[in-house]
Order: C-alpha cells, then sequence, then structure tokens
C-alpha cells in the first residue's frame, strides 16, 4: 500500500479502513472465542465424560490467559503500534485451536485455552480500541461502536457453529476450523491496519492541515494523558475496575449457561444456540447504540444504562420454567444481547477520557484484566453451582445482585483533577 502525502486528501479517510479492520477482528475473536465456547460443552461432555465444572474450567483458563498477558500487550501496543501486535496474537489464538483439535486429557483442554486467551488479548479487544482511539477524536464514541458491532455480530457463529459444522464435522474438525479463521487476521493486520493516522500523512477524524492546528488545545494529543503509575493511584480506576469486575462476571456467567439451561428446561439444543446468536445480534446494535451514546453523555452514564438491560435479562431468565412460552426467551435474548453490547465503547471511552491516550493500552488493560477475571469466574461459578445443585438458579441469583452492587459503583467516578 503506498503510503500518501500529507497534502493529498484521500476520497474515503482511511480512518474508516482502520474500522473496517477492526470490525474483522472482532468479529473472529468474538466468534471464535466467546460466542463458540458453550456450543462444545454438550459435545464435550458427551464424548469424553467431563462434568461442566470441568468443561467451564477451561473458560476461566482462557481468561487467565488474558488477565496474564494483556498488561504487557497494553505496553507493547502503546510502543509498537496495534500492526505489528496483531499478527502474533492471530497467530499463538491459531495454534490455541489446533490444540484443541487434539484433547483427550482436561490439561491438554486447558493448554489449548490458555494460549487461545493470550492469541484474543493480542489481536482484539486491546489493540483494536487502541488504534481506533488514535485514528479518532470528535467521532471517537461512534467509531468505537461501529467497531464493537462485529464483536456483537459474532453471535451469528453459534448457529453456524452448533447447527452445521459440529453436526456434519465432528467437534474436533470445527476446532480446526475456527483456527483457520484466527489466522486470516494475520494478512489482514499486516495489509490494513496502521497504529496512527501519520503514518499514513493524516490527522485524526480526517480533518485538514488547519483545522487539526485549530483544535489541538481542545482535543488531547496522543502524547497526553496520566502514566500507568498515576492511574494505578486513583479511585477512579479502581472503580472502574471494580463494577467492570463484577458485571461481567455476572454478564458472562449468564452467557455462558444459558445454551445448556435452555436444553435443560426442554428446549432444543437448535433453539438454545440460535438464542446465542439473538444476543450477538442485538448486542451488536448495543455496542452501535452505547458508542453513538458515549458521544453524547458521559460514559459513566451509558455503562449504568448498560447494565440496568443486563440486570432486566437477568430477571426475566430466573423466572423462566419448563412451561414458559419461547416469546420469554426471545425477550431475554433482546434484552440481554443489548446491555451486553454496552461494554466495549464505554469502557474504551471511560478508559480515554478519564486518563487520556498517553497510556491507553496499558491502563485499558489493566480494567480489561479485572473485566476478564469477573468473566473467568461468572461461568465456573455457575458450572460448581449446577454440579452441587443441579440447578443454575442460585447462581442466577448471586449474578442479579453482583449487577445492582455495579450500578451504583460506576456512577460514582469522577476524572482525576491533575490529568
Amino acid at each position: 500500500m503506498e503510503e500518501m502525502s500529507p497534502l493529498k486528501k484521500p476520497k474515503v479517510f482511511y480512518g474508516y479502513w482502520i474500522v473496517v479492520a477492526a470490525f474483522v477482528c472482532a468479529f473472529i475473536d468474538s466468534g471464535a472465542g466467546y460466542y463458540s465456547f458453550s456450543i462444545f460443552v454438550k459435545p464435550l461432555e458427551v464424548d469424553l465424560g467431563w462434568g461442566r465444572g470441568t468443561i467451564m474450567a477451561a473458560w476461566s483458563i482462557r481468561f487467565l490467559g488474558v488477565a496474564l498477558s494483556s498488561l504487557f500487550i497494553g505496553k507493547l501496543v502503546d510502543s509498537y503500534g496495534a500492526r505489528r501486535i496483531i499478527p502474533i496474537g492471530a497467530f499463538i489464538g491459531g495454534l490455541g485451536f489446533v490444540i484443541l483439535t487434539l484433547v483427550s486429557n482436561p490439561w491438554h483442554f486447558y493448554l489449548g485455552w490458555a494460549a487461545i486467551g493470550v492469541g484474543i488479548s493480542g489481536s482484539g479487544v486491546i489493540p483494536a480500541t487502541a488504534v481506533v482511539s488514535i485514528w479518532f477524536k470528535k467521532r471517537r464514541g461512534t467509531a468505537l461502536g461501529i467497531m464493537g458491532v462485529g464483536f456483537g455480530a459474532a453471535g451469528l457463529m453459534s448457529p453456524l457453529v452448533g447447527g452445521y459444522l459440529i453436526p456434519h464435522f465432528g467437534w474436533r474438525a470445527s476446532y480446526f476450523a475456527l483456527a483457520l479463521l484466527m489466522w486470516m487476521l494475520i494478512p489482514l493486520a499486516i495489509l490494513v491496519i496502521r497504529s496512527k493516522p501519520a503514518d499514513k500523512g493524516l490527522y485524526p477524524d480526517g480533518v485538514e492541515q488547519s483545522e487539526a492546528v485549530a483544535e489541538v488545545e481542545a482535543l488531547p494529543s496522543i502524547s497526553e494523558g496520566m502514566t500507568l503509575k498515576k492511574a494505578l493511584a486513583t479511585s477512579s480506576l479502581w472503580l472502574i475496575c471494580i463494577s467492570f469486575l463484577i458485571s461481567s462476571m455476572a454478564e458472562t456467567g449468564i452467557t455462558q449457561t444459558q445454551v445448556p439451561y435452555f436444553e435443560d428446561i426442554g428446549f432444543p439444543a437448535a433453539i438454545a444456540a440460535t438464542t446465542l446468536a439473538v444476543v450477538g445480534i442485538w448486542s451488536a446494535i448495543g455496542k452501535f447504540s452505547f458508542g453513538w451514546l458515549c458521544d453524547h453523555i458521559l460514559a459513566k452514564y451509558a455503562r449504568a444504562i448498560g447494565i440496568g438491560f443486563l440486570l432486566g435479562g437477568a430477571v426475566i431468565l430466573t423466572s423462566m420454567r419448563a412451561t414458559s412460552p419461547a416469546a420469554v426467551m426471545w425477550l431475554y435474548s433482546i434484552i440481554k444481547g443489548f446491555g451486553t453490547g454496552s461494554w466495549l465503547s464505554t469502557m474504551s471511552m471511560l478508559t480515554s477520557t478519564t486518563f487520556g491516550l498517553a497510556s491507553y493500552g496499558a491502563i485499558f488493560s489493566v480494567i480489561y484484566i479485572l473485566c476478564g477475571v469477573g468473566a473467568g469466574v461468572g461461568p465456573l461459578f455457575a458450572g460448581y453451582m449446577y454440579d452441587i445443585m443441579g440447578t443454575y438458579h442460585g447462581a442466577f441469583i448471586v449474578f442479579i445482585v453482583l449487577l445492582v452492587v455495579a450500578i451504583p459503583i460506576i456512577l460514582v467516578v469522577r476524572r482525576p483533577i491533575s490529568i
């Protein structure tokens, strides 16, 4: 790709191609590493004789891989840019799925998901939100929302994997297909991603040079903002972390148990898998909507609204019984999905507007790590609750309480005075 002269204005701002590439990264990482996980629970349970707690432990290990690598990857993204990091992450993630095709013991399964955790950390949320945030300023929330649609739209992979690939080719071949999908990100990042507008002789948002000079005092530059060390000393960072930790524990705990739960109360497997697609579609709508909303209200208010939708979905799910009409299941999927869509844009905007962009990758990765811890613990907790009690009902009640608590915590976040 030929680099453009700073004086030559392209017909289409290159930042939109960055958004498209980030969208694809989000779609593949989320579809392969998030929405596909629970589709394999029943086949693994039947073929290998593992309990659901044993299987769900891999989900926690996946997030352990994310947690252990995220801060390191965030610093690498700050230093070297997303273009160099995404291909490495995609390669490691694909290798993890190859390992899953060979599993016979739980430790093989855990090793594969640990590698996937590291891989999606390097090819997904951290570098994707960082590069989009750098390319956009005035329209950052909307750009992040468009990119984030990829995470929600990835739910469409659920019926493909659960309704076609696994029944026709088996779960091992299906894991290999996901490996190939991950590796598609390698050429995409190399050919399309540019870490900052200056790499193409451009300014954020595609503004002209004169506009960029006029706005330089109103809009903070990439080099402005708190260091990670200073951010760690603020209460704002820890309040954000705690709210995302407990809300993600509830959100992911529910998402990764809804398919087996619906099957347990009598809905067909294909229908149960389709609820993930509905959640994904409405998550995509939510990601765009909350991204747009973050350009018009404070990100903390947008996140509180999103948690409110998650809470509503959790209450509906907990009230469902075998005699409940299918319409209630679809209502749950819509409300839950829309709330799920709130996390990405609000987390990214809370990071950039509260602490600046100077150490965005490192600070965002701290929040993402804690979010990942919650997301890893939630399904594990629900799986073991099911093994002990024979139902997910107790776990769902705990998740409702966590969502109630998460709302006031995020609302008290303030921008540090010293930034």
